[in-house]
This record gives C-alpha cells, structure tokens and sequence, in this order.
C-alpha cells in the first residue's frame, strides 16, 4: 500500500490568490495592523455600547463627590461637577467617533473625485484647480472653523464640513499623482479609442487602479481627523455641551490641574491618545499590505 501524500501550499497556490486575497492575507498577518485594529474596535465597541456598561450616567452630577480622586468607587475620579470620569471617558468616544470618520469620508469622496479632474484632463483644468487647492490648503483648520461657525452656527454637521473640506485637497493631491500615472498607461489609451466618456474613464477605468493610495490616505486622514475634532471641542468650535466628548471635557477640566486635580483631563487625554495611536497603526499595517 502506498502512503496518501498531502501537497503543501506552493508558490503556485499563493500566485493564484486574487489582489484582495492578498492583501487580506498580508493584513492577518501584520502585528500592527493588528493591534491598531484592536485598539480601534474596543473603542467602536465602547461608542456604540458604553451607556450599558458604564457604572454612572455620564451626564449626572453630583457635587458633593466632586473633585474625588480615582478609587474603587470612582475608578477614575470624578470631575469638578462630581461626573464619573471613567464613565464619561466611555461614552465620550461616541462623538468623535461619529464626526471624525464622517469627516474623512467626506474628505475622500471630494478628494478622489478633484484628484481623478486634475489629473485626468491636466492642462488648464489642473493648473486652476490645483492653484485653488493649494490656497485652500494654506489656510489652517481652525481658521476655517471660525469662518464657518460665524456663517452656518456651531453643529456636528460644521464640524464634518470643516475638517472633510480642510482634508479634500490633500487626498485630492495624492490622487492627482496616482492618476497622472495610470493615465500613461495602454488600458487608458484604449478607452480613449474606444470613445469612452471622461466620466467612464476616470470612475470606471482608472479609479479601481487608484484605491490602494486612497485606501492609504484615508486611513492616515482619519487620525488627523480624530485629533481635529479633539481640538475644535477643546477651543468651543465643535461639540459642544452637556456632550462627555473627550477634548470638550479637558476644555472643562483642564484649569484644574494647576490645583492637583490631574485625573479630570489625563484620562480623557490618554483616549484620544490611543486611539489616534490605534488608527495610526492599523494605517501602517495597510499600507504595508498594499506595498508588499
């Protein structure tokens, strides 16, 4: 009798995996994108589900146990109102987590769409868009915010219209620079011949060709978002009260650390921290996929 031989994977097997295989296999494999990945989902799961577990109601105060420090009672203290910081570090990721990724979709969809214009058509149509961008660009976000707030009042929907029109160009110019170099490319030339549209060019053609870049900056804009939000709350312009959003409550809380009360900011601190170090790492972690 002769022995049932298995066959291990081959090189051939591995070749045979589609792109996006691929790039899933690469992705299981990454330690950071990993970790990132973790990071990021304890803090999705903590917005979606925090008010189950978190032991107080974020929003009720409670001034006799105001300022106490972390104890078993009060894992992290409570704030100068008397507010659970632990439950409120809990539930305050909600708003950032629904503004700042909204933000960045908004960001990408007007970014790709600017970038594949510029550079599919070039010539006068990049020179002036491309020139607006760039003033665009030079004005800083929080300027944009002020300008925006006095125009349209302050809402969450400002907040995602600010940071996602502030972050369009900066995709757009990435891009710009993918689609100059698939435009070279045979497959471009022949939808040309073929008399397709600009439109069925850019979108159909070119696009699918171009979404490891966008992928990329995506996941990079998203923790330049995360941080945006964090800072427009911290100076009034975003969220606003009686929200538990992270940089609303340093804004509240941080004249209380010159008098020993540190707890009421650095937790709140260290989420932001985190999670902008969870979306940093799983953005490492695909662009190391997309690159191997």
């Amino acid at each position: 009798m002769s022995a049932v031989q298995t066959s291990s994977p081959t090189p051939d097997d591995t070749r045979q995996r589609g792109p996006l295989a691929e790039v899933l296999f690469s992705l299981l494999r990454s330690g950071t994108f990993l970790t990132g990945l973790v990071i990021v989902l304890f803090w999705v799961g903590c917005a979606i589900f925090g008010e189950h577990f978190a032991p107080y109601d974020p929003l009720a105060d409670d001034i006799i146990n105001a300022l106490a420090p972390p104890s078993a009672e009060h894992w992290f203290g409570t704030d100068q109102i008397g507010r659970d910081v632990f439950s409120r570090v809990i539930v305050g990721s909600r708003d950032i987590l629904t503004v700042a990724p909204l933000a960045t979709l908004l960001a990408t969809v007007a970014g790709t769409a600017l970038g594949l214009i510029t550079g599919y058509f070039r010539g006068i149509v990049d020179d002036v868009v491309s020139r607006i961008l760039e003033a665009f660009m030079a004005i800083p976000v929080v300027i944009v915010a002020l300008l925006a707030i006095v125009a349209l009042g302050t809402s969450k929907t400002t907040v995602i219209v600010v940071i996602g029109l502030s972050f369009a160009p900066i995709i757009a110019r990435t891009v710009r620079s993918a689609v100059l170099a698939e435009r070279e490319l045979d497959y471009v030339a022949a939808a040309q011949l073929r008399h397709e549209s600009a439109l069925h060019t850019m979108f159909v053609e070119i696009l699918p060709n171009v979404i490891p870049p966008i992928l990329v900056e995506t996941t990079v804009r998203l923790g330049y978002a995360i941080f945006a939000v964090a800072t427009l709350s911290f100076m009034g312009f975003g969220i606003q009260p009686p929200s538990p959003d992270w940089g609303l409550s340093i804004s509240s809380n941080y004249g209380m650390i010159g008098g020993g009360f540190w707890w009421t900011v650095l937790f709140d601190a260290l989420a932001i921290a985190s999670l902008v170090i969870g979306v940093n790492l799983a953005a490492d972690g695909v662009h190391g996929a997309l690159n191997d």
